[in-house]
Formats: structure tokens, sequence, C-alpha cells
């Protein structure tokens, strides 16, 4: 196990690692033309990222559950809270993915560390070396953050180790089946259930209407398709699911023909897309004369590529999507109230890096109140959506509403909030 100390300055920025994440639960985009942003939040990165590098570097640290008064200061007598963030810095896949929440999360504890004590302990990606060094973080802290990849989360969940409250920024494999411990809450991203809530918002918008799913064929893509037309069915609606062709990240021009010549004589009330933003502005096009071109296209946040691929144009006006208030709301108080990292290189300005950025800030605001409300619901304005949690009083829940947005003049603004959520 290694223990980290970073100074401020060196928190706010992103690792040195050259390549984004793409970690199996969630995480981040790549910035290979083919891959689309959410493919990285689904599966591990295919290429290397440079190891952190070796020096020492200094942290600040969290309180104790309990010791901790609701204005940060500790009582006479009282210790702080000590909070073990356990990420894989050590991992050739993961490390940039790590040091992006490492950053939010010293970010949001530079904001409001009184009372909270936070180390910084590095993992690599062996099973193994994962529930060894949790164990030893767990016996040295009150709390403990991680871990991150999908499969430590999977493995952390089925141990025996769980003793004290642990905030997984991933969600096990087999989530939907899987019981976690009763110290575990998981607060990973997940773009399954953006393509859920997705599916309330359309619902609404369109009573009764029918959906056509358009999908690419990577694995990202279908999984969003397939949670977004079992929850439209659910909720009574018919869905028709069509999966395109794409080479080098382009969709086919015969099918997107074949597309236009179906909705012509077959419309429908809807089109969900399980594309990147490249695609969908390729169906766009495609679509655009009327009546096609006024067609109602909803999707996830994987159709917004943020900073570093901004899309010119007014192909995707109209469109839209949920995504999180870091992304979307910039003028969003609690958004306000975080610098933007700063980055070295368009890999660190891509969207899902900026993602996992604010998922490091939720997981020590959600750390904080957790210590200082413990046993009692949580509602959280929470720079990655309103996070509503139950922790403390038998099985964790955990919920996360996005905001809803549409592209305009190419860029992608907020909505209203659509309404009642599932």
């Amino acid at each position: 196990m290694k223990t980290l100390i970073l100074g401020v300055a060196a928190a706010l920025a992103l690792s040195a690692c050259s390549t984004p994440c793409d970690s199996p639960g969630g995480l981040c985009a790549p910035i290979t033309p083919v891959a689309s942003p959410l493919e990285q939040r689904t599966r591990l990165p295919d290429r290397p990222s440079e190891a952190p590098p070796e020096e020492a570097k200094t942290y600040a640290v969290a309180p104790l559950p309990g010791t901790v008064s609701e204005d940060g200061t500790v009582p006479a007598g009282g210790q702080p809270v000590r909070i073990g963030l356990l990420l894989p810095l050590r991992s050739e896949t993961l490390g940039q993915a790590a040091d992006a929440v490492r950053a939010g999360f010293m970010a949001a504890w530079e904001r409001d560390k009184a009372g909270f004590e936070v180390t910084v302990v590095e993992t690599g990606d062996a099973q193994d070396d994962v529930l060894s060094t949790y164990q030893a973080t767990l016996a040295q802290n009150d709390l403990v953050v991680g871990p991150l990849a999908r499969s430590a989360v999977t493995a952390v969940a089925a141990s025996t180790l769980v003793t004290k409250p642990t905030i997984a920024l991933n969600h096990p494999e087999g989530r939907e089946a899987a019981t976690l411990p009763p110290n575990m809450l998981s607060i990973g991203l997940s773009i399954e259930d953006e393509a859920r809530q997705v599916a309330e918002w359309a619902a609404q918008e369109h009573p009764g209407g029918e959906a056509l799913i358009l999908s690419g064929g990577s694995a990202w893509q279908r999984r969003i398709a397939s949670a977004f037309a079992a929850h439209w069915q659910k909720l009574g609606h018919t869905a028709k699911t069509l999966e395109l062709s794409a080479q080098n990240g382009y969709l086919s021009d015969p099918e997107l023909v074949a597309l236009r010549a179906r909705l012509s004589s077959e419309p429908v009330e809807l089109l969900f897309a399980a594309l990147d933003a490249a695609q969908a502005r390729q169906l766009r096009v495609a679509l655009k004369a009327p009546p096609l071109g006024d067609m109602p296209l909803y999707g996830t946040s994987s159709l917004n590529p943020g900073r570093v691929n901004l899309l010119e144009g007014p192909e995707l006006d109209g469109v839209r999507l949920l995504d999180l208030p870091w992304q979307v709301q910039r003028d969003n108080p609690s958004v306000m109230s975080y610098p933007r990292p700063e980055p070295r290189d368009e890999a660190r300005l891509s969207a899902d890096m900026e993602r996992l950025y604010a998922l490091g800030i939720d997981a020590f605001r959600v750390a904080r109140e957790l210590a200082l409300k413990p046993g009692q619901s949580v509602v959280l304005d929470g720079v990655t959506g309103q996070l509503n949690i139950e922790f403390g009083n038998g099985p964790a829940k955990f919920r996360r509403v996005e905001p809803a947005a549409v592209y305009r003049n190419g860029v992608a603004v907020p909505l209203p909030a659509p309404g009642a959520q599932q």
C-alpha cells in the first residue's frame, strides 16, 4: 500500500497519463476516433496510460463519523474523520481515470476540509492487491471511498471485509441482482441508468407513443439500447430496435437511406439514439428533410462530446439528452463552487475525464454528508446530478437524477426538469 500526500495545486490537475480510461461500468471516453465516449465507461482502454509519478506528493485528509458538527468543526476531545481514498493509480489502464477522480475529490476537500483527513492509497489492477489494500485501508480509516474499477468493486462487495462505511465509485458486475453489504454504497456513473431516465422523460412527453431505438454495434450501445427498451416497455409503450452498421465510427450510408425510407412508410412517435455524437449527427443529416427532420430524437450523455470535440453546425439542434450538471449547468451554484480541472493536453479535456473529475467532487461531498448525518436520508444537489441517499438504516439506496438538456446552436443547454422520474 502506498500513501500519497499531494499539494493543492497538484491535486487540482489531472494525471500525466496519455490516454483516457475505458473501464467496465461507466467511466470515460476515448480520444481515438473509432470508439465513442460511452464505450470508455463500459470497458477497459485498449492502450496503456503512463504510470503516475512515484515521488511523494502531499494530500490532506477527512473526520470520524459522529465527531464532526454541522458547521464542520470537531468537538472538544473529538477526532477528525479519516477517509481512505482507494484508487488504482498504479494501473496502466485506469491510472488516468483514477487521477481525474482524485483531482476532483481533493478539490472538494480543499473547499470543505475542516474536520476531515484524507489519505490517498494506490492500488494496481490485481484482485488480491485490491482486497489486501482495502483491508489495510479500512483498518486505518473510518470510511473508505473506492474502489473505482467494476471488477474491484465486485470483489470487495463479495468479500466479508466491508465492516466500515465504504463508498464504491462503480457498480458491481451483475448489479441488478447484486446485494451490496450493508456498509457499502455505490455511487458510480451509469449510462444504463441514464437510458432509463430518458425513457421516463420521453414517455411523459409522448404518452402512448411508439419508439424506434437506433443502436450501433458496440457493446455499450447495445446495453443502453436494451436498458431504454426494457424500461420503455415496462412503462407500457411499444418499441422497435434497429442496429446500424458502422465502419471506423461512421454509420453505413446505404443503411441510413433505407432507414429514411422505412420511417417514411412506417412512422414512429420518436427516436432514441444509442449512438455517439458524431453518429447522431450523421443520422440527423440523413433525416433532415421534413417530416422526418422534425421527429423527436432522444439520447444519453453519449451525445455530448464535451469541449474537446465540440460539433460545429446546427445538425443536432433539437436533440434531447441527459448529462451531468457539471457538463450542462455550468451556472449551477453547486457547479460554480468548484474549480475546473487544468488540463495540459486534449486527453484531459475529454467529456468523460471531466465527468470523472465531477464524480470525485461528489464522492467527497457524499462522504462528508454521511459523516455529518449518520443514519439520515440525504438529498444532495451534486455536480453529477441530484443525489438521493439512504445509508445506515438497512440496505443502502442511491439514486442520481441528471438534468435534461437540448442542443441549441450546436451546444447542449439545460432544460427545465422533465418532471417526476422513475
